[in-house]
């Protein structure tokens, strides 16, 4: 689809691509598709100058939009694969996972690399922090320059032919997704898993070329404009992104829960279809889209390994009466199964390769606890550790050495329910004999600023509950100790 994409680029040059919004909710257009091409060539041509080939690795820190599309599309003509840099990772975990990913290149935009520098403390109140970009690779800069950065990706590249496109598979994206710093993992999806699932997004969106489509993310844009349509990034402040809904009525928009709400709570009024995942969705929610104009509201059931596995409108989940969470059936092409444990298992053509550093896997184990009704898939709650908060997945092993400071015997990060299918993220710190309570708070200040995007909603202070003839720690317990004293008012 991505070569799709290409010629759908050229073949309408004048067109609207990629549309921003003022803050009366105004529609602006941030590039045309003569502009994505364009810089999709000249990004190919500088990173074939710089030595980028098949089997190369390029990390990219690039803020969503044009740029971000347009590097994706130049590192995928050249055979490469992109290693997807979150900044909101936290610096020690980032290290962790670039050492595993051993980029070439890094791409960085201004941003990025201000939030690396000297704009480190502005970073860390929108809760981004990041190590040197220079500790994990060469650094090169798209887009504007601002002092103190790395040259430009195209600097002092001249007019060079550009190589024909990469025609076989192999990999093409790397995204961390849970582990520990001692041992990250990450996804890799090959070019043909990519293609696999950007083409099952358009089968089941089906968009129509012209009418314009609300999404952020890479399988939104692709999807969309390959089949002609112009897609709005979302604005951020929920008052201006109801507006921009009101202006733009989109015939297709795509959301986080959290997004949602947000929404909702700024009046903001729905157009065709709405589409939303990364975080559950309940029935409640999707009728409220529908009572906000939408024609239809679905919740999306997808993964990082596999995207997207299944769908439900609101309709049949809000008339199932069963146990459990109804997320659909599984989208053609997609098998699922449960194993001894009742753990959901999917494979398909759009599942991941593997994990990077270990063996193919076609089966992915989704960590959920599961039923098929009928060949529709029922969650029945998470296996794994993982708390979800406002659409992210944080893995509190990732996170819970750095909480083990002079002064704490035991420390866990857990997840209590905060409404709608949402959870708040709580570090339970239980002090070791003698420990100023006090003293420990300030030490493990630092620990908590650096984890950013994962830090938790509240630090507690208490003994943590165990269990078993080994005496473990009980998370289940500790969520429980936690959402008691937050309901009871206890100290933060």
């Amino acid at each position: 689809m991505l070569d799709t994409l290409t010629h759908a680029l050229r073949a309408h040059p004048g067109r609207p691509a990629v549309l921003g919004t003022t803050r009366t909710g105004a529609v602006r257009v941030k590039a045309t598709c003569a502009d994505l091409a364009d810089l999709a060539d000249r990004y190919t041509a500088a990173l074939h100058a710089r030595g980028i080939a098949r089997g190369a690795t390029v990390g990219v820190a690039v803020r969503p939009g044009p740029r971000a599309l347009a590097v994706l599309l130049a590192v995928h003509r050249l055979g490469a694969r992109a290693a997807v840099l979150d900044p909101g990772a936290g610096p020690d975990v980032l290290r962790a996972r670039l050492a595993l990913a051993r980029p070439d290149t890094v791409l960085a935009d201004a941003t990025a690399q201000a939030a690396a520098g000297w704009a480190r403390p502005l970073a860390r109140r929108a809760g981004l922090a990041l190590p040197d970009l220079a500790e994990l690779g060469p650094v090169v800069t798209v887009g504007p320059r601002l002092p103190g950065c790395a040259p430009a990706v195209d600097a002092g590249v001249r007019s060079v032919a550009l190589p024909r496109p990469v025609d076989e598979d192999g990999d093409a994206v790397i995204v961390f997704t849970s582990g520990t710093t001692a041992r990250p993992r990450a996804v890799v999806h090959t070019r043909s898993s990519l293609a696999a699932g950007m083409a099952t997004v358009a089968g089941l969106v089906r968009v129509e070329a012209g009418r314009p489509v609300l999404g952020g993310t890479f399988f939104v844009l692709v999807p969309s404009l390959a089949g002609g349509a112009p897609v709005a990034l979302p604005a951020r402040a929920p008052r201006v992104l109801s507006r921009q809904l009101r202006r733009l009525a989109p015939q297709a928009t795509y959301l986080t829960p959290p997004q949602l709400r947000a929404a909702l709570a700024a009046r903001a009024r729905f157009t065709g279809t709405v589409w939303t995942g990364s975080a559950p969705a309940s029935a409640e929610l999707l009728t409220r889209v529908k009572r906000a104009g939408a024609e239809e509201a679905w919740g999306v059931y997808a993964l990082t390994e596999l995207f997207p596995a299944a769908a439900v409108e609101q309709a049949d989940k809000a008339a199932f009466t069963g146990d459990g969470d109804l997320v659909g059936a599984a989208l053609p092409g997609v098998t699922a199964t449960t194993d001894a444990r009742g753990e959901l298992l999917l494979s398909g053509p759009a599942a991941r390769d593997r994990y990077l550093g270990e063996a193919p896997d076609p089966w992915v184990a989704t960590g959920d606890r599961a039923r098929l009704d009928g060949g529709r898939i029922v969650l029945r709650g998470r296996l794994k550790d993982m708390v979800l908060r406002d659409a992210e997945n944080i893995y509190p092993g990732l996170y819970e050495p750095a909480l083990h400071v002079p002064g704490v015997e035991l420390a866990l990060l857990v997840g209590v329910p905060a409404g709608d299918g949402d959870e708040r993220l709580v570090a339970v710190v239980q002090p070791g004999r003698g420990a100023d309570p006090e003293a420990l708070r300030a030490s493990l200040s630092g620990p908590l600023r650096r984890m950013g995007a994962a830090r938790p909603d509240a630090l507690l202070l208490a003994d943590i509950p165990l269990s078993g003839r080994s005496r473990k720690p009980d998370r289940a317990a500790t969520a429980r100790l936690a959402a008691a004293r937050l309901g009871a008012g206890g100290r933060r």
